[in-house]
């Protein structure tokens, strides 16, 4: 093992290093130079793969700020404190870690779940689709071994929800099987609901890049995942003889309007029942696990969560013994 194993203390122990000093390496997700009433500081998100945390650079912010980027991994020095009940990093000194000083494995966050396993719920859900066309245009996206591969290992955010390796598929999952469940209580195609819950988010595996600190690539700013989802699935279904053009209608109106609203950057309003349901399983995914998310990274004795930015609140932490 490379000797950071043998000095690193995880970001779910800091708790026990409060009001300590720690020597620790960690990898920078989040990097910005800020105003603050003493002058600027530098906020940081740092990672390891047991979670992540906040760091400030209060002296020599800019200085400090041109040595690393985001995405790299840094050696710290830091007080562990207490800020409104969440656990924080004042940082004293910090530099640049030499790949040889690590391993990156031991700072990607990652599904809790086997790929192998997230591999057979997926095609669980492909068998499951009798509609001869929806199930060959399935096949036609998903056969492709190399496509798949990336599917299986992307993020499905950069921030807030399944952020970690593999969280594409384990959210699609989730989202397939909510919508399996609707599918028994409400008047609504199966097909279609688990064809749009295995489509709706495909094109995050061009929207994002990077294995460290998830990104943006170009076409992701440009172009946003619904549309090139919807490209994707018109591409393949031209492929298959007599593809219903009605039923490629259903499947491409269920990817643009699966965000429900345009101000979420939705191509479109859900107007059939199954888009409806969609983006309201795919909402649910999303939120409960980004709640969830924020709930683990609390320390075992806070009363509350740290801020959502997103959703401009906190949340309580409720033990039921």
């Amino acid at each position: 093992m490379k000797r950071i194993m043998a000095e690193h203390i995880l970001v779910s122990d800091l708790y026990q290093h409060e009001n300590k000093e720690i020597t620790a390496f960690y990898l920078v997700t989040e990097k910005e130079l800020r105003e603050g009433k003493g002058g600027q500081y530098l906020r940081l998100r740092m990672q390891d793969r047991s979670g992540n945390v906040t760091a400030n650079v209060w002296r020599d912010a800019a200085k400090t700020a041109e040595e690393f980027n985001q995405g790299d991994v840094v050696k710290v020095k830091a007080q562990v404190v207490n800020f409104k009940g969440q656990i924080q990093l004042s940082i004293t000194r910090l530099r640049y870690a030499d790949k040889s000083e690590y391993d990156m494995g031991f700072f990607l966050a990652k599904s809790r779940f086997e790929p192998d396993f997230l591999a057979e719920r997926f095609w669980s859900f492909v068998d499951k689709v009798e509609n001869s066309y929806l199930n060959r245009l399935l096949h036609v996206i998903f056969d492709d071994k190399e496509f798949f591969n990336k599917f299986l290992y992307a993020p499905a955010a950069k921030g807030w929800h399944h952020n970690y390796r593999s969280g594409l598929i384990e959210h699609t999952i989730a989202v397939a099987g909510l919508c399996e469940y609707c599918a028994t209580i409400y008047p609504v195609s199966l097909d279609l609901m688990i064809c749009g819950a295995i489509f709706h988010d495909m094109g995050k595996v061009e929207e994002y890049t990077g294995d460290a600190s998830f990104e943006f690539t170009d076409i992701g700013r440009l172009v946003g995942h619904l549309s090139l989802a919807d490209t994707m699935v018109v591409a393949a279904a031209a492929q298959i003889p007599g593809f219903p053009d009605d039923l490629l209608l259903n499947i491409r109106h269920l990817i643009l309007s699966h965000h429900g609203e345009y101000e979420k950057a939705s191509v479109r309003l859900p107007q059939t029942l199954e888009a409806v349901l969609l983006h309201n399983c795919d909402n649910l995914d999303a939120q409960v696990t980004g709640v969830s998310q924020l709930l683990d990274s609390a320390p075992p004795d806070a009363i509350w969560s740290e801020y959502d930015r997103l959703n401009n609140r906190y949340y309580r932490i409720v033990r039921v013994d």
